[in-house]
């Protein structure tokens, strides 16, 4: 058989693989680099994923699906990965635990929810008047934020990615006019991660309460203001029924990234073709996550205005630049923490004044002179 021939033949599926092996000369370790690869190729693996979001839960726990859905149909049904919610396999916020220590393979939550294991993580999340999702993805993927991600995991045998971004997320609902930063003072709020702690410099008191006590709690008083994240689920949980003052922006959350974590060791041992789809379908997820919140929290902000009195307030000039201030002081806490948050606080800040410069220039610029 020419060369011509067997390439032919290759082409049509004629040429079987015991011809090919013939075709080696024989050789042992030709012949069983060949089988090996033919073996890898058509192994099944199946995944447990556990997610820190209740089942079926909008936009989060859906996307979480999704990625199973793509991740299956990329390989063929080569990789197929069960998605748990919050409370069905492990308690929500034991997803870090469950990956690293092989209860389940992957996870989907956000990097601030692990704050008391590794407070670094907190910069892959969001963190007060930071970068929005727009920067932070470049700084992920383009700046050295992904490679800083890794090496901070590495030690838990964890491989993180991002896995998704809120955009910049509403300031909160409220009871009271918030008019100067003394409004602030004695107010307990639900808040968690960094924005708590800024809070709390500004005499404010941050309250830890699950999603499912937020309407009572604001309803009974037990808190005297909430933020969730924007108008498509806080119009779920009913907030414009029993809180009068809407506030914007979102200065604690401008902009947060969700993640899937991956048990290192069960990563690396998948085919290279399988890491790869792994990969592309959660940079897909990362880009359908924000596409999705942009197109309903537009359309669920419309149903709060028509089916409610609630006024939409701007924080005061004043107030967010003693936030800033407050917030300063608490990311030099962070920062000045341990090696790895200076190192990552470093990559990260540059980054962000780069990214400043340029924006002023064409965001900010085209925000400020073009109606839209």
């Amino acid at each position: 058989m020419n060369r011509k021939t067997f390439f032919k033949g290759l082409a049509l599926g004629t040429i079987s693989l015991p011809f090919i092996m013939r075709s080696c000369g024989g050789d042992p370790t030709a012949q069983s680099n060949l089988q090996s690869a033919n073996t890898a190729s058509s192994k099944k693996y199946k995944w447990k994923m556990v997610t820190t979001w209740p089942p079926n839960f909008s936009v989060l726990g859906e996307g979480a699906k999704l990625f199973s859905d793509w991740v299956k149909k990329m390989s063929a049904g080569r990789l197929e990965i069960e998605v748990y919610g919050g409370g069905e396999l492990v308690p929500a916020l034991d997803c870090f635990d469950a990956v690293r220590n092989n209860v389940a393979d992957c996870a989907s939550g956000a990097a601030y929810y692990w704050a008391g294991k590794v407070p670094a993580a907190q910069f892959f999340a969001s963190i007060p008047f930071g970068m929005n999702a727009q920067q932070l993805n470049s700084w992920l993927y383009c700046g050295g934020g992904l490679e800083l991600w890794e090496e901070l995991y590495a030690p838990y045998n964890l491989i993180p990615m991002p896995g998704g971004n809120t955009g910049v997320q509403m300031g909160g609902w409220f009871n009271k006019e918030i008019t100067e930063v003394a409004d602030l003072e004695g107010l307990k709020m639900r808040m968690p991660g960094l924005g708590g702690k800024v809070l709390a410099k500004a005499g404010g008191t941050a309250v830890l309460l699950p999603g499912g006590e937020l309407y009572t709690g604001l309803e009974r008083g037990i808190i005297d203001a909430t933020e969730w994240i924007g108008p498509y689920h806080d119009y779920k949980m009913g907030f414009h029924q029993i809180a009068k003052y809407y506030y914007t922006p979102g200065w604690h959350e401008p902009g947060t990234a969700l993640e899937l974590i991956f048990n290192k060791k069960k990563f690396e041992a998948l085919p290279e073709d399988l890491q790869e789809i792994v990969r592309c379908a959660a940079e897909r997820l990362n880009q359908w996550v924000l596409n999705e919140f942009d197109a309903q929290n537009a359309k669920y902000l419309e149903l709060l205005k028509q089916e409610s009195q609630l006024e939409i307030r701007s924080f005061p000039d004043d107030v967010m630049q003693e936030l800033k201030k407050y917030t300063s002081e608490v990311i030099d806490d962070l920062a000045n923490s341990d090696a790895m948050s200076r190192k990552i606080y470093d990559s990260y800040n540059s980054f962000k004044t780069k990214g400043k410069a340029w924006a002023d220039l064409t965001e900010r610029a085209y925000y400020e002179k073009v109606s839209i």
